[in-house]
């Protein structure tokens, strides 16, 4: 049986024509088909006998084009075997780039075939390989309703996820939550038929730098008494992005052995509605000893990686990074595209705004603005959930955030969306991962493999 074909893409800036090497017939054809290498047309180029010998793909102008730019073809050619050649550049990004902008979601209908890539060898295929992992790992859970990823099912697959990279795992839950001190994921969770639970894992050396990842894991938010409305909840199956980015990183970091001792700490709820849900004007206790009043209990999310900080906070880690589909302020500031970042490191932050361009996943750095701590102020208690006015929402849920973490060397907390409300290069509609590239690459420079 022979192997299968294997066509060349040929990427084509729309000035390399002239350079595309293509033979003068070619050419010819690619001409009269108005193809000058714009950005994301396909072109196939005829071998005379009535078949396919190889694409051109357009990659539009140099001072428009996003390294990811080769997840555009993967998206546009027909199922097959392909290689890159041409204006490819950085093969290991192209790569990645390609094989993300052929993911497809098929769990509920017919798997269909779709581009395959073949790696050229100056693509590091580990690199590939795990960022790919990474990032389709995230897309699916963020995919999955809540019908079928519950906070049982969530632990279940985390469960599995730890056991097969060989790392400790512990699960409170319920009731237990309360004898272990961490009454805000107790008190969110507790209106659902699933119980609420913090998993807690950890990898690696205990002598290496201490990296704690935190990520908001709310399977379904209905937005608890302070209901959503319909259009608002169709999306809330996202509501985990938080927790399924921050495996996705946890996968990345342990895949490629970096020196650190990594912990992964997931508070999982489901925000329902019962008669004994939390409710607005109540005062919840936190882990930190803070009282928090709440304002509205839509803003839960903060609620549940506040406890989770807290712990994180108290072994005095080199950093802590979270992941939270936290905000719609940060969705109005800045778009589906860009994750709002807040650190407490400048030096931090502006590597993980470079590091994110240049690995095609962007991070656009916000202020931890001080001057609006105020609008958290409660009357009756420590602090109030929400900020007063609307204005800065995404700031004010930094600034929240901000209260439980003190020890830690360096803090960065990412405001993310977790979806694609329309297709981008290397990013079809709908889950998508954000943030990892971007954060892997500055642990790896810092602290090494």
């Amino acid at each position: 049986m022979s192997a299968p074909t294997v066509l060349p893409v040929r990427l084509v800036s729309d000035t390399g024509l002239d350079a595309a090497g293509l033979s003068p017939k070619n050419r010819q054809w690619a001409e009269a088909n108005g193809f000058s290498g714009q950005r994301g047309k396909l072109l196939a180029l005829p071998d005379g006998e009535g078949g396919i010998e190889a694409y051109v793909f357009g990659i539009g102008p140099e001072d428009a084009r996003p390294a990811f730019v080769a997840g555009l073809a993967a998206a546009a050619l027909p199922p097959g075997q392909y290689k890159l050649e041409g204006e490819v550049g950085d093969h290991t990004l192209a790569s990645i780039a390609f094989r993300l902008g052929a993911y497809r979601f098929d769990r509920y209908r017919e798997a269909k075939n779709v581009a395959e890539l073949v790696l050229d060898e100056r693509a590091d295929a580990a690199e590939v390989d795990r960022h790919v992992v990474a990032a389709t790992l995230a897309r699916d859970l963020i995919n999955t309703p809540a019908s079928d990823l519950g906070p049982n099912e969530l632990e279940m697959i985390v469960g599995d996820f730890a056991r097969e990279r060989y790392m400790e795992i512990h699960v409170t839950r319920g009731e237990a939550l309360l004898a272990a001190n961490f009454p805000m994921i107790h008190a969110v969770g507790r209106a659902s038929a699933q119980e609420p639970r913090l998993i807690d894992l950890s990898w690696g050396d205990e002598s290496h730098p201490k990296v704690t990842l935190v990520g908001k894991g709310v399977t379904f938010d209905t937005g608890g008494l302070d209901i959503k409305s319909a259009a608002g909840m169709l999306a809330m199956k996202k509501d985990m992005g938080g927790a399924a980015n921050v495996l996705g990183l946890a996968h990345a970091i342990v895949s490629a052995k970096l020196k650190v001792r990594l912990r992964v700490l997931l508070p999982v709820v489901e925000n329902a509605i019962s008669g004994n849900a939390f409710r607005p004007s109540d005062i919840l206790h936190s882990r930190k000893g803070l009282t928090v009043e709440i304002g509205n209990t839509d803003a839960e999310g903060r609620l549940i990686l506040a406890d989770a900080l807290a712990l994180a906070d108290e072994e005095s880690p080199d950093l802590i990074v979270d992941m939270a589909t936290l905000t719609g302020a940060a969705r109005v500031a800045l778009g589906p595209e860009l994750p709002a970042l807040y650190a407490t490191d400048e030096t931090l932050a502006q590597d993980l705004v470079k590091t994110g361009l240049t690995v095609e996943d962007p991070l656009w750095h916000m202020p931890l603005w001080g001057n609006y701590d105020g609008q958290l102020s409660s009357k009756i208690a420590d602090i109030n959930n929400t900020g007063a006015g609307g204005f800065a929402g995404s700031v004010t849920a930094a600034l929240f955030l901000r209260r439980f973490v003190s020890k830690a060397k360096a803090w960065v907390h990412l405001d993310i969306f977790g979806w694609a409300p329309e297709a981008r290069p290397g990013r079809p509609v709908g889950a998508t991962d954000q943030a990892i590239r971007a954060v892997y690459g500055v642990i790896r420079q810092r602290y090494g493999s």
